[in-house]
């Protein structure tokens, strides 16, 4: 706990961020799935550090967006560029708040003390994809509809049909830990810090996709001040700290 309040000082006053506990406000997030724990981890920083409270949901993209446009108040989002994009040419996000957090591409976990299948080679990858006997993945994620498609680019779209899994967004790792699924593929760092899981791996290079994350501010937020602060708090190079360890990478659009 103190290292952690010690880390958020720091990079709180590497930003010239200053904020008094006797203005904390609360904050409310609407994030995609995707990063929640590198958004769980950083919030919590964020907390200690400013005495701030915060509060995540966590959804699909889509479902956030569809939230967002539904007029569901928010004082900040993080979401795939794409999608935040399109908000901002709404007007839904404020444009001068858009900043990149990072990257990250599709990952396979199994159920813990499982035998570990290789799926270190394309060749790997489909040889283990077609002998187990059910995969999960986020039904209406980016992420699964990659995965998908991507299956039908390897020619095992037909035989893998029966075994596929789609389930949401907030429950797809969970299935393999209970053994009711026998694998998931999603954004790997929605893998991360679930128990009962052993993580695999990235997929292969050559059938990777990158997933980014981004956020914004809504311009109508009541905190402006304090959500602009979560924002930085999120993006600047020393919550790599906490970005780097599960899988997520800087990058540059």
């Amino acid at each position: 706990m103190k290292t952690a309040t010690f880390f958020s000082r720091a990079l709180l006053a590497g930003l010239g961020l200053t904020c008094a506990l006797a203005q904390a406000v609360e904050l409310k997030v609407l994030s995609g799935n995707g990063s929640r724990p590198a958004v769980i981890a950083l919030v919590k920083q964020f907390e200690q550090a400013t005495g701030h409270k915060v509060s995540v949901d966590f959804f699909v993209n889509p479902d956030v967006k569809k939230k967002i446009e539904a007029g569901e108040y928010f004082d900040v989002t993080v979401l795939n560029p794409p999608v935040l994009d399109e908000l901002i040419q709404q007007g839904k996000v404020a444009a001068n708040s858009r900043a990149v957090i990072g990257r990250i591409g599709l990952g396979a976990a199994i159920k813990a003390g499982a035998p570990k299948p290789d799926i270190s080679t394309p060749e790997g990858f489909k040889k283990t994809m077609l002998s187990i006997n059910s995969v999960a993945y986020p039904g209406d994620g980016a992420s699964g509809i990659y995965f998908v498609n991507l299956l039908d680019r390897m020619g095992i779209g037909a035989e893998m049909k029966p075994k596929l899994r789609p389930m949401p967004g907030e429950y797809n790792v969970e299935v393999v830990a209970t053994g009711t699924v026998d694998m998931v593929v999603v954004v790997a760092s929605r893998i991360y810090g679930v128990p009962g899981v052993d993580m695999l791996g990235l997929i292969p290079k050559e059938l990777q996709t990158w997933i980014g994350f981004a956020t914004g501010v809504n311009p109508q937020s009541k905190h402006a001040e304090a959500a602009r602060a979560l924002t930085r708090f999120l993006t600047t190079p020393p919550a790599d700290a906490v970005l780097k360890p599960i899988g997520i990478e800087p990058f540059v659009e």
